[in-house]
């Protein structure tokens, strides 16, 4: 629950490193700040509060991260949380030390109205601002919180991750908890130097270095692993079952059927039928009506708020969400629970049950084998947003080992495109796009549009065709936006200024006209340059993508070239495209058929991708010429 400022800057710059180009093996990493020191210790009380004190010292090497590092801080909760700052101070690189003085901290604290306790947030942080700071110095922010509060009575858990990529000399960490206290642990890379039980108490201590880091050849954490990771895992949780369980024992009496929420199932349900069109109609109301709010207070953060609370105020965390549909779900004879799930890039939880690697809920639906997250206003009933599909699940009622979410159906997800293009004499066209999308494509298309105003679309359509500072035009007439459905149809009519140069001789490449949901450009665009190499795994998805144009030519314009057809095909998909002229018309037509049946794709899928999407993309570039 406690975060803070100058870790986040440093693993700001340590993911830096992951987005850049891939490298040759074992090329050094360019270093912008070094961290000299970084030392944690835990100290764990028997009913799972406790203390925890971290000492970091940071070396500015570069100017590049000098702003950055000038600030230093603690986020932590009131409710549950105390926190000091021990040490704040500039080393400067000949040897002088100074201390930061009061004048340079600040505490920013979100509170209720006048005595009421906070609603939604009750963060504090503690920030301040290092004296002195240059290139060459170092900053030292030394901090100790108090858990006061655990988030789960007789439970603890942590685990942190450091990067390959980012220079560190000195790590360690030390835990020291009741010798009567379960617990297990697991590290990547690091060094056991103590594992002693004394004086009733139980002492594990381990280190880690990186001096000299190397380039990351990694391009793409969409897909992250933990345990592959430098770094720990601790945690008195001795399965993923007794997370859930834990969880469940108080997030089940907030999810009692209670008089108002009977009634408001049933206004939300009037004149629906059947366990699936009622239970579409409250996913749907909840999902549309009540806010998602991300801030809780205290133990909020594992406990749901009250029904009322969340129906007064139309907003709520993911729990409040999952609590109350699931209320009024069961208020109409539905029977569900809520899961529980990693939201992030974890397809794969650490073999360790740590808290902070579950950090979602949302609903399952035995009798219609269905997952719902209200907290998305955007996904359709049946679908779920992609950061929940394929991921471990944890039932809080039913639980089993080994449950995910269903991967999302690339039969699902289609987009068709139909575009009619006339190029007028003057090298000026018009014409219309038409698009048909179902699945992802139409959730996404949807969510674009479904708050947006007449005058707001005019604009966009505006900016869209106006080139050459000439202005052009484009007028959209689409199906209501704001119902959650799975499909989605709009056509776009348009016309503007310099498409190509005439009279000839000249050349042209087939594109869109309207960039939509989806395309075929942003398929050819999804290679990485490593071509797979390097990449462990990454995350994933299939689905269908037509476009196909038809271009009418002017009278006196000739056609001496056009591309030739082109079809390419791995294991996972194929890619087609035909070219065929008659008379002045010209039809074409691409076609990617992505069969893809999983959201998780290691390497290998990777680099089967990259020959087809460099296919793709020569033929993106391929040319008509004219004269």
């Amino acid at each position: 629950m406690t975060r803070t400022t100058i870790a986040a800057a440093v693993s700001a710059f340590a993911s830096l490193f992951a987005t850049l180009p891939a490298m040759a093996a074992d090329e050094p990493a360019e270093i912008f700040s070094r961290n000299v020191r970084y030392h944690t210790t835990y100290v764990v009380n028997p009913d799972g509060s406790g203390t925890t004190t971290v000492d970091q010292a940071v070396k500015i090497v570069h100017e590049k991260v000098l702003e950055r590092m000038k600030r230093a801080g603690v986020s932590y909760s009131t409710s549950v949380e105390r926190a000091e700052i021990l040490e704040a101070y500039t080393l400067k690189a000949d040897g002088r030390r100074i201390d930061a003085p009061k004048s340079n901290y600040q505490l920013d604290i979100n509170k209720g109205s006048e005595s009421g306790a906070p609603a939604f947030s009750d963060r504090t942080q503690q920030t301040v601002i290092l004296p002195d700071v240059a290139v060459g110095d170092t900053v030292v922010f030394v901090y100790r919180t108090t858990q006061t509060e655990p988030l789960f009575p007789g439970h603890f858990s942590v685990t942190e991750q450091f990067s390959r990529s980012y220079p560190y000399d000195d790590v360690k960490v030390r835990i020291d908890a009741p010798a009567g206290l379960w617990t297990q642990h697991a590290v990547t890379e690091m060094t056991e130097t103590l594992n002693e039980t004394r004086d009733g108490r139980k002492v594990v201590e381990w280190t880690w270095k990186n001096p000299q880091p190397m380039k990351d050849k990694r391009r793409n954490y969409t897909a992250y692993d933990p345990d592959k990771q430098p770094g720990f895992s601790y945690s008195t949780f001795r399965t993923y079952g007794e997370i859930s369980a834990a969880y469940g024992e108080r997030a089940r009496p907030k999810a009692v059927v209670s008089d108002r929420v009977k009634v408001l199932a049933d206004e939300v349900t009037k004149g629906k039928t059947g366990a699936r069109e009622q239970a579409r109609a409250l996913y749907e109301w909840v999902a549309t009506n009540i806010h998602f709010a991300g801030n809780c207070v205290g133990v909020g953060a594992v406990v749901p708020r009250d029904q009322a609370f969340v129906i007064d105020n139309k907003m709520g965390d993911c729990k409040d969400h999952a609590t109350l549909l699931q209320a009024m779900l069961a208020a109409k004879g539905i029977v569900s629970t809520q899961a529980l799930v990693n939201a992030g890039s974890v397809y794969r939880l650490p073999k360790v049950p740590v808290l902070s690697r579950v950090n979602h809920v949302i609903v399952y639906v035995p009798s219609l084998d269905l997952y719902l997250d209200s907290t998305s206003s955007s996904t359709p009933f049946g679908m779920l947003p992609s950061p929940d599909v394929d991921k471990p699940v944890l039932l809080v009622d039913g639980y089993k080992d080994g449950m995910r979410t269903p991967p999302a159906r690339s039969d699902r997800s289609k987009t068709h495109m139909k575009t009619d293009v006339t190029i007028k004499p003057d090298g000026s066209v018009t014409g219309t796009v038409q698009v048909n999308s179902t699945g992802d494509f139409a959730a996404t298309a949807r969510s674009a549009y479904r708050d947006l105003s007449e005058q707001q679309i005019e604009e966009v359509m505006k900016r869209m065709y106006k080139r050459n500072n000439k202005t052009g035009f484009g007028k959209m007439v689409s199906d209501d936006p704001k119902p959650l459905l799975d499909t989605f149809e709009y056509k776009v009519q348009f016309e503007f200024e310099d498409y190509t140069r005439m009279p000839g001789p000249g050349a042209f490449s087939i594109g869109q006209f309207y960039y939509g949901e989806g395309s075929i450009s942003m398929f050819a665009g999804a290679v990485d340059e490593d071509d797979g190499v390097g990449v462990e795994e990454t995350a994933c998805s299939g689905g269908t993508v037509i476009e196909e144009y038809t271009y009418h030519f002017p009278k006196g314009m000739k056609v001496l070239a056009t591309p030739k057809n082109a079809t390419a095909t791995n294991k996972w998909a194929t890619f087609r495209s035909t070219y065929q002229l008659k008379g002045n018309v010209l039809h074409v037509k691409r076609e990617v058929v992505d069969k893809t049946d999983r959201n998780v794709c290691p390497g290998t899928i990777v680099a089967d991708f990259a020959a087809l999407h460099r296919v793709v993309a020569q033929d993106l570039k391929a040319q008509v010429v004219y004269q």
